[in-house]
């Protein structure tokens, strides 16, 4: 699966970018005919704290999940919304 991280306005350090691509990259496991995941890491309103958004879009054939989550960091968010996307992919496995 190909993991496409864009990162809106500001440019994500090496550290950020392999977190990402390690842990959404895991989905696959759980969902072998999934495409691709894009990422989009963004900072709403930098002067207030719980800033940090992550939206996953994982691409699958038919339906894409989509998940947003908000955090005080990029990781605590991408975190989140892996966990958010898991209880998604069971209930779309339970469609199948």
């Amino acid at each position: 699966m190909k993991v496409v991280l864009n990162a809106v306005k500001f440019t994500p350090d090496e550290k950020l970018q392999n977190f990402v691509n390690d842990k959404v990259g895991k989905l696959e496991r759980l969902l072998p005919e999934a495409l691709q995941a894009d990422v989009s890491l963004k900072v709403d309103k930098p002067e207030t704290n719980n800033n940090k958004i992550a939206e996953v879009r994982l691409v699958v054939r038919g339906k894409d999940l989509f998940v947003t989550k908000q955090a005080d960091s990029f990781e605590e968010a991408v975190m989140l919304s892996i966990d958010a996307l898991k209880t998604q992919i069971d209930k779309f496995k339970e469609k199948k």
